[in-house]
């Protein structure tokens, strides 16, 4: 081991034959003691005539049948526990979802994993005892402010527990308390650097701050170079969902070729969303995991509606776990619009080829007659709101014409002041759909 604990050869870099008996003998464990344990999976089971001895191999997985959102939703708060009462010790739940929020039951031993998995996720980004961690996911319910926190305690980082919110205060502990790595949602780390500028702060010069990991909510590339940019620092994705710890399912390496995904963990599938059916390696489609180290609440094939696909080859950083490209989109958060199939992240990167544009916007979608309306928010920047000889009205156009390049859909153009859009610490909102309810 390098520098401390979280360097571990023994674990990072087995072979894919030794990472496949480990996951073999802990997935025949995990269903076992899902069939035994929990009455949600039980019932699954014997409804198909499958038990747990029918897993011998790693192929087998494909026999059982996907876990869905709408499972636990419907089984809120505790159908799917499988531990006791007296072994639970902490619960979070998620945000941003309608009806019953999905929830996150912990006992003592998924604590302990859920800190190793963040412990080694903060490492591999190359946070170190010596660093100053500001955690700006907010604590609660939430899992990012607490799987922060639980990792950086055992790498040994100094930890300023920060929340979401109040960003001008947020600014000034960056810069008082020598704070080295930053992590939050990239929204919220764009959010504080609109705040420096405005509070004066140069974070090149003002700040030690060299990196920042952030999640919870997909990126672009353009969206990493503009934060980079602005901060002058070096940017970390990590992935992760309530229903598997929370944060610390995967991060990135130092080489930024793909997220690490914790294979003594979890075993992760790329599925065709359409039949369900296991795509090879290399194609995109999307992500289900199980998890092979829960006790609360385990999951079986879970299926994430996340877009990505998985590459299988040991990393220039030594690692060899699998690495899952970068979350593209979800394919619940895809909308139909006029017919076409169109992604935020399709917009996101349209305007984000504007450097008169912040990366800040909102689709409003409507359907006021026979037709949706297609209508996207984007903020100027501060700079071209104070520019006299900027065209709008020709910016306009060059972003409708990028739009309609990436979409082959027309879109109705608003250039807003800086800072109208609304801002959160938490996952941005950046779809309004009027259309609910409308013939």
């Amino acid at each position: 081991m390098v520098d401390g604990k979280y360097w571990d050869e023994e674990i990072e870099t087995l072979s894919c034959e030794e990472i496949r008996k480990i996951q073999l003998q802990k997935l025949r464990e995990q269903v076992e003691y899902c069939y035994n344990n929990s009455v949600f999976y039980r019932k699954k089971f014997d409804s198909i005539g499958l038990k747990p001895d029918d897993i011998q191999t790693l192929e087998d997985l494909k026999k059982i049948p996907f876990t869905v959102k709408a499972d636990l939703k419907e089984n809120y708060p505790y159908g799917m526990v499988a531990a006791s009462s007296g072994e639970i010790v902490e619960i979070h739940a998620s945000s941003g979802t309608t009806g019953n929020p999905i929830v996150g039951v912990y006992t003592k031993h998924d604590i302990a994993v859920w800190q190793e998995l963040m412990a080694r996720s903060i490492y591999a980004a190359g946070g170190r005892p010596q660093d100053v961690i500001h955690v700006a996911y907010s604590y609660g319910l939430f899992t990012g402010g607490f799987g922060f926190h639980y990792g950086a305690q055992k790498v040994g980082a100094r930890i300023v527990p920060a929340s979401g919110g109040m960003t001008q205060r947020q600014v000034k502990l960056m810069k008082d308390l020598d704070v080295t790595i930053l992590a939050c949602t990239p929204s919220f780390a764009v959010h504080i650097a609109e705040v420096m500028q405005q509070e004066g702060v140069n974070p090149k010069h003002d700040l030690k701050l060299k990196r920042g990991i952030f999640g919870a909510e997909p990126w672009s590339q353009q969206m990493r170079q503009r934060i980079e940019n602005v901060l002058g620092i070096e940017t970390f994705d990590i992935y992760g969902l309530t229903e598997l710890f929370g944060p610390g399912v995967s991060i990135e390496c130092t080489e930024h070729n793909g997220l690490h995904v914790w294979e003594d963990h979890f075993i992760v599938e790329v599925i065709d969303s359409n039949t369900g059916e296991p795509l090879p390696d290399g194609q995109e489609g999307e992500l289900v995991f199980t998890a092979l180290s829960k006790t609360g609440l385990p999951i079986l094939r879970y299926r994430t509606f996340d877009i990505s696909k998985i590459i299988r080859e040991k990393c220039a950083c030594g690692r060899t776990h699998a690495r899952m490209l970068r979350v593209t989109g979800r394919t619940d958060d895809m909308l139909i619009v006029r017919g076409v199939n169109v992604f935020p992240s399709q917009i996101e990167y349209a305007i984000l080829q504007f450097p008169e544009l912040a990366p800040q916007y909102l689709i409003v979608l409507d359907r006021p007659g026979a037709l949706d309306t297609f209508h996207i928010k984007v903020e100027l920047t501060e700079q071209a709101q104070a520019d006299a000889n900027l065209d709008l009205k020709q910016l306009k156009q060059h972003i409708q014409h990028k739009i309609y390049i990436i979409t082959g859909l027309s879109a109705e153009i608003e250039l807003v002041k800086p800072n109208e859009i609304p801002r959160s610490d938490g996952k941005t909102k950046r779809v309004l759909d009027l259309r609910k309810g409308k013939m």
